[in-house]
């Protein structure tokens, strides 16, 4: 993968980190990038997200061709994270700290871009399900991921990455 490095960290900054992760229901990198990007304005917020998306996008696609589904799923899940808290912080300056805000930002989004959205929305809720309970199929994350990355896509276009 061209746009990302390893960081070798010390295990119990590594586990702390995966713990208030999955204490707060975000992906890893999800977690660390909030942390990175909390003092940037909104809008370079929003394109850093939306970067970050579209390299998770990169990622789930790349464990596919490994035959890794639940790590596909789980990629997935995270970019369509990412791309709503992308939406956000371009459209209100928001910082999304909740799965309740990112229900209420998919729901604005749907209304402002489409119902296609909430499709996109829920095919990531599948995956981040299909991560923890590994019950999706090859074919349902590849049906996932185009819905996600025209989600992804979308927001690039708005927030102008």
């Amino acid at each position: 993968m061209a746009d990302a490095v390893a960081l070798r960290i010390p295990r119990g900054v590594a586990e702390r980190l995966e713990q208030e992760a999955k204490r707060s229901g975000q992906t890893l990198e999800e977690y660390v990038l909030d942390l990175l990007l909390q003092g940037l304005d909104p809008p370079e917020r929003a394109r850093e997200y939306a970067e970050a998306a579209r390299s998770l996008l990169e990622q789930a696609r790349e464990e596919l061709e490994r035959g890794d589904v639940r790590q596909a799923a789980e990629k997935l899940w995270g970019a369509a994270a990412l791309a709503v808290k992308a939406y956000a912080s371009w459209r209100d300056g928001r910082r999304l700290s909740s799965h309740g805000e990112l229900w209420e930002y998919k729901r604005i989004m749907a209304r402002e871009l489409g119902g296609w959205v909430s499709d996109a929305w829920y095919a990531a809720q599948s995956m981040h399900i299909c991560f923890y309970e590994g019950w999706c199929s090859r074919e349902d994350v590849e049906e996932a991921l185009a819905r996600i990355e025209r989600l992804v896509r979308e927001v690039e276009r708005l927030v102008g990455t």
